[in-house]
């Protein structure tokens, strides 16, 4: 194979040294102070953004491992994206696929950072116009009731939403943690904890679209996979479910009637 023009030998040794400083020496000819600032610059402006992104994960980690982690991130991981603002997932893809476990994390880690991550994915996630006309306040048991694609759940081993400097799980919960994050029509990132019941009853939305199935027959079916409660408690307590999700903007309410 033919050398490299060295205007790239000179890209690359450049982009190498600013990438791993400690390993890769710098280009020749170039001042050590200049290097520097750039250095500096390159380096700050990832690990600003992944601080913003992962604010829980930054404070519970001392900031000599935080800045490793970053560093490494940064030397090692050929991320695959030109938008700054994906840099966040490539992290995240990383820690959970090629970073080498150190025997001082936190057990919730990995769990935390896609959390936090969730935040900043759905709001930039770009808005879906669907292509029928919804009712925000519809009937939702005798129509179709429609789930917003920008609101996601999620469950974790650990109780992701309350880790904080205080509560910090060694351990995973008996039970998951059932979360719906999502993004309002006024562009707000909210999220609400939930229980299995309402995991299976979010599955069930999730594919209305498709199914075109009516609230009515959505609960019947529901009631159908939990043999172990009452058929009309689970419809009750469905219908209840339907209209709270339809107040955060979960349920963005039906397909106008005909």
């Amino acid at each position: 194979m033919s050398a490299l023009p060295k205007f790239k030998e000179a890209q690359y040794g450049f982009a190498a040294h600013l990438r791993d400083p400690a390993n890769q020496p710098a280009p020749e000819g170039i001042e050590d102070r200049r290097m520097k600032i750039y250095r500096d610059l390159f380096f700050n402006n990832v690990s600003g953004l992944m601080a913003q992104t992962f604010p829980v994960l930054n404070q519970l980690l001392s900031e000599e491992k935080w800045l490793r982690t970053i560093r490494d991130f940064y030397a090692h991981y050929q991320c695959h994206t030109p938008l700054f603002t994906e840099l966040p997932k490539e992290f995240l893809d990383w820690l959970s696929n090629h970073r080498e476990a150190e025997a001082d994390d936190p057990a919730y880690l990995l769990e935390l950072a896609h959390y936090e991550w969730v935040e900043l994915a759905l709001s930039l996630a770009p808005d879906v116009e669907l292509a029928e006309e919804v009712h925000r306040y519809g009937d939702l048991m005798n129509t179709i009731p429609v789930m917003s694609p920008l609101a996601w759940s999620l469950s974790y081993h650990f109780p992701v939403h309350q880790i904080s400097p205080s509560f910090q799980p060694e351990a995973p919960g008996e039970q998951p943690t059932c979360l719906v994050v999502y993004r309002n029509r006024e562009d707000e990132i909210g999220f609400i904890e939930t229980n299995p019941v309402t995991v299976q009853l979010l599955a069930l939305l999730a594919n209305n679209l498709e199914e075109r199935k009516t609230g009515d027959a959505l609960l019947s079916q529901l009631a159908e996979q939990l043999p172990q409660f009452p058929e009309e408690a689970v419809r009750q307590g469905g219908l209840q479910t339907l209209e709270q999700l339809r107040q955060k903007d979960i349920v963005l309410g039906t397909l106008a009637e005909d």
